[in-house]
């Protein structure tokens, strides 16, 4: 499970070095691939085989379906880190999230989010409010 939050920095050729927390998870692999709110998914590969399985199951008759799958797919990459526990963010991915070199990678259970750094604290402050104050039961069986 992926949780908590890090502050690495993208160098110059585009790399991460992947938090320690998650090296182990991602170690033989994990996949990039576009994320809602403009940030990245970071899938294990596992994971993404799972859940690609998942969305095969969609109907190939739904517009809203392909539409997304092809957002989600065509976006995807592959990486190995390498022996420094780097991974390199693909330039079309790094201008999707709008990247700079402070970053903010977060769990989120079954994986992890790269955001930019300002981005991820101005959503943060944003849905902190909204959470603390949430009256109802937003997911079923949780509080």
């Amino acid at each position: 499970m992926f949780l908590g939050t890090f502050t690495p920095r993208l160098d110059e050729k585009g790399r991460l070095i992947l938090p320690a927390k998650f090296r182990d998870e991602l170690a033989d692999g994990l996949v990039i691939t576009r994320g809602q709110e403009r940030c990245l998914y970071v899938f294990s590969e596992s994971e993404f085989e799972s859940m690609h399985e998942r969305v095969r199951q969609a109907p190939l008759t739904s517009k809203q379906a392909r539409d997304y799958l092809r957002v989600f797919l065509s976006g995807a990459h592959p990486e190995t880190p390498d022996k420094q526990h780097r991974v390199t963010v693909p330039q079309s991915l790094r201008d999707y999230a709008g990247l700079g070199r402070e970053l903010a990678v977060i769990g989120a259970g079954s994986r992890a989010e790269i955001w930019d750094a300002a981005a991820w604290e101005t959503y943060l402050t944003e849905q902190e409010s909204v959470f603390s104050d949430i009256e109802e039961e937003v997911i079923p069986g949780m509080f």
